[in-house]
């Protein structure tokens, strides 16, 4: 693998950035690391999820071995997803972005290989264990504490590496991609104490399942959510060359974010023995996240302003703004289906695993591979191998999550209305299959469509592109193009 590219004479680098090389500050084995198997988990984590997902058609087709039924395999497709293919990619980019934004190398950086292979060893192990029964029971909250603890620590020292980095950065300003991740990693820390150490061990009965569900979104929206921002609100202004829309919206994201997500979790156990303030508070705080989802929404469209007839070749932003289509229609279900009267019909129902593919997987881990298809072939110091390759990539994917999101939609929604007319269970369970089989198809198209940008990527690796479309060449902006401070402009 050829050396990390180093800043060109092209970089217009100001104020106490001036004269830096920005790459020079990246730890690229750390970085390497983290993407390395990010990318191994985005192989095998979906993959996973497409094997199991044939199950709803035809039951018996892995045999009857219990460690190869649904209920023992989806855990570990919904851990992989999180905790491998986009923490990983998350973790490994921003060892990339955090240096470049502040200026000065991440603290303590000879942790961060050791910190990489403890945390996917221990997940790996963890996954393992699942199909064998060793299991907490708690969704998204499953792994064991062979795995948890360790995972936990290794949140910790990374949160203090990039805290201690942000905390020597040579502006003092703060970019808006450095709010998020403070945010994700401190939330995460914390919330890591209460699903792995509190939760499962001393609080039960009705009260597990309300702080449960707090705990699943505080994954989700404290977590996947802010990480998912650091990642579009870095990489998007780049790919397009645009200076960020509007630093102020992005402000009134994060706050708004801050406020209200901590307290949207119990909207999943509506018309439960739950206190019913705690579940009009979940609905009125869900449908309050509207504010931040279209304020980052008309932030990100808005970043890309003059450069829509650009995004042919442009794969790193064509990702990152199909993730964010997926994110308005993800989180617009999301929000509608925490009123009571929608809930009703389809709680219970694939409408809720539509609303979670659409955001977790079409939106954040959408939004990983925008970022690493930016980052990797400048850290390989060459073009993506083919981006032919990578476009294909593109439209299976996308052509996978939509028809998945659009046909769960509409099999939880004729189901629900199926079971609130008093049709029995089964039945409505036979009608299903079409849907599930249409299901499947989608899932492999995305798995197929990872596995060739995975391709991509080794390839590019390893070999010079036979072609130089789909790559600028030329020296990219300075990184302060990710988020501008209050007041500053485009350096």
């Amino acid at each position: 693998m050829a050396e990390a590219p180093t800043a060109t004479t092209s970089d217009a680098l100001h104020g106490p950035y001036a004269g830096l090389d920005l790459d020079a500050l990246v730890d690229w084995p750390v970085v390497r690391a983290w993407l390395y198997w990010g990318m191994f988990w985005l192989m095998f984590a979906p993959t996973v999820g497409a094997y199991i997902s044939g199950m709803f058609n035809f039951p018996d087709y892995l045999g009857g071995h219990l460690p190869l039924t649904f209920g023992r395999l989806r855990p570990v497709h919904v851990n992989g997803v999180i905790m491998g293919a986009f923490s990983g990619l998350f973790i490994g980019e921003c060892y990339y972005l955090v240096p470049r934004l502040c200026g000065v190398r991440v603290a303590f950086n000879r942790y961060g290989v050791l910190v990489a292979w403890v945390w996917n060893l221990f997940l790996a192990a963890g996954l393992l264990s699942l199909p064998l029964g060793y299991n907490h029971g708690l969704e998204a909250g499953e792994l064991p504490l062979l795995a948890e603890i360790p995972i936990f620590f290794c949140t910790a020292i990374a949160t203090l590496q990039f805290l201690t980095t942000i905390g020597r950065r040579l502006d003092p300003s703060l970019y808006v991609s450095l709010w998020y991740l403070i945010g994700a990693f401190v939330w995460t820390t914390l919330n890591l104490v209460l699903g792995s150490f509190i939760l499962p061990y001393t609080i039960s009965g009705i009260n597990s399942a309300a702080f449960h569900g707090l705990y699943i979104h505080y994954i989700v929206g404290l977590w996947i959510t802010p990480a998912g921002y650091v990642l579009i609100y870095y990489f998007l202004p780049l790919s397009v060359r645009n200076p960020l829309y509007a630093h102020k919206l992005s402000l009134v994201g994060f706050w708004s974010l801050a406020l209200f997500y901590p307290f949207v979790g119990i909207h999943h156990y509506l018309y439960s023995p739950i206190a019913d303030w705690a579940e009009t508070l979940a609905i009125i705080t869900s449908m309050l996240l509207i504010i931040p989802v279209w304020t980052v929404l008309v932030n990100f469209f808005g970043t890309v302003k003059g450069r829509w007839r650009e995004f042919g070749p442009n794969l790193p932003a064509k990702f990152l703004i199909m993730g964010s289509l997926m994110y308005l229609f993800g989180c617009f279900q999301g929000s509608v289906e925490a009123l009571r009267s929608i809930q009703q019909p389809t709680h219970f129902t694939d409408f809720v695993i539509s609303h979670s593919h659409l955001t977790v997987f079409g939106t954040f881990v959408v939004w990983a591979m925008g970022g690493l298809l930016y980052l990797w072939p400048r850290m390989c110091g060459r073009e993506l191998w083919s981006f032919t390759l990578g476009n294909w990539s593109f439209w299976l994917i996308t052509c996978g999550i939509s028809t998945m999101g659009l046909v769960l939609s509409a099999a939880g929604l004729q189901q629900g209305f199926q079971w609130m007319n008093g049709t029995e269970w089964v039945d409505t369970v036979v009608q299903m299959r079409a849907y599930w089989l249409v299901r499947t198809l989608a899932g492999t198209s995305m798995d197929v469509g990872m596995s060739l940008l995975i391709i991509n990527l080794m390839m590019t690796a390893i070999k010079k592109s036979p072609t130089a479309v789909g790559f600028r060449p030329e020296s990219p902006p300075p990184d302060g193009l990710g988020a501008l401070p209050a007041g500053a402009s485009a350096r």
